[in-house]
């Protein structure tokens, strides 16, 4: 496969070449796109260097799969380009969810709406990833009603310039803020710009993105997106109120066999998610798995995952993998 890789300097960019070689994706040529200040420059993947190209060069190499995660102006400018020639775009960008044209996908719950026909492919915001990868299959037992979730969120979901930031202030050098406080010792409840109805867009993604992802818009979410001074992943606290009842050992059984999911939940052992055991690794991780006392068929539990992993670079490349597998590009 000739796979092209659109933002492949920047942080995800760098993940997703990294897992691409971890999972030995079949690549015979890589080609890696950057902006034009980026051009000419080296990148090396298995051992072997190649060389930066601008967008337009990288359309007319027709690629059989364009990986995006160059932000959703980008995405909305130069995905149609290479899909006219061509290739098939998986975005990491929000640019394309909520296009009804197209298919938003997390492989372990809706890989198989897929065809040849869908030539752009919509990777979810990363906090929705791991929060659907592990409600899917309960929402199939037993019908979610409504999901409060609050999220606490690496500051690597912001970018590089953010790491720096967080650097500089706990080494004390006055530097370039990404965010408007200092984000060292201190949370920061605003995750992306803040909309009229004064929720965030990271906030209403969680909200839109979960309904698309599981088919189902009458499941009513509400979320609150916090920042904080955390490098590993991201952490949910998720509220989940379902139609049906459940029990709590068959809700860990049902977590246990769903795949790219891992339950850690053991209060005997001290044994829950955390991010700096999430970092690097593939999986969702559930904990705290117990029942709201405080009204009926109600479940409260936590989900980690590395979010330039799972919530960006990984989910991505399982994509293209369900397409290479199944002879849709």
């Amino acid at each position: 496969m000739r796979i092209a890789v659109v933002g492949a300097t920047g942080m995800v960019g760098e993940v997703m070449l990294q897992v691409l070689a971890e999972r030995n994706f079949p690549v015979a040529e890589l080609i890696p796109v950057a902006s034009e200040r980026s051009v000419g420059k080296e990148i090396e993947f298995k051992g072997k260097k190649y060389k930066v190209v601008g967008l337009q060069t990288a359309v007319d190499m027709k690629a059989d799969i364009a990986l995006f995660s160059a932000g959703g102006q980008t995405s909305l400018d130069w995905a149609p380009k290479f899909a006219a020639a061509g290739t098939t775009v998986i975005d990491n960008s929000s640019a394309w969810r909520m296009d009804p044209t197209k298919k938003l996908v997390v492989p372990e719950i809706n890989a198989g709406e897929l065809t040849k026909e869908d030539k752009i492919i919509a990777n979810p915001n990363c906090s929705t990833i791991q929060m659907v990868l592990a409600l899917a299959p309960l929402h199939r037992k037993y019908n979610i009603k409504r999901i409060i979730v609050s999220t606490y969120q690496s500051i690597t979901g912001t970018g590089v310039k953010a790491v720096q930031q967080f650097e500089n202030e706990c080494a004390g050098i006055e530097g370039d803020m990404v965010y408007k406080y200092k984000i060292n010792r201190n949370c920061i409840p605003q995750c992306d710009v803040f909309e009229p109805n004064g929720y965030t867009k990271e906030e209403m993604k969680l909200v839109k993105e979960t309904k698309k992802i599981l088919s189902d818009d009458s499941i009513k979410v509400t979320a609150t997106a916090v920042r904080v001074p955390v490098v590993g992943g991201h952490s949910e606290a998720v509220n989940v109120e379902f139609t049906n009842d459940f029990d709590v050992n068959e809700v860990r059984n049902i977590l246990h066999q769903t795949d790219g999911v891992v339950v850690q939940d053991n209060l005997d052992t001290f044994t829950y998610p955390m991010p700096r055991y999430a970092e690097g690794k593939d999986e969702v991780f559930v904990g705290r798995i117990r029942r709201d006392e405080s009204q009926p068929n109600t479940l409260n539990m936590w989900i980690v995952a590395d979010n330039l992993r799972k919530g960006a670079a990984t989910n991505t490349i399982q994509i293209a993998e369900y397409l290479v597998v199944n002879e849709l590009v």
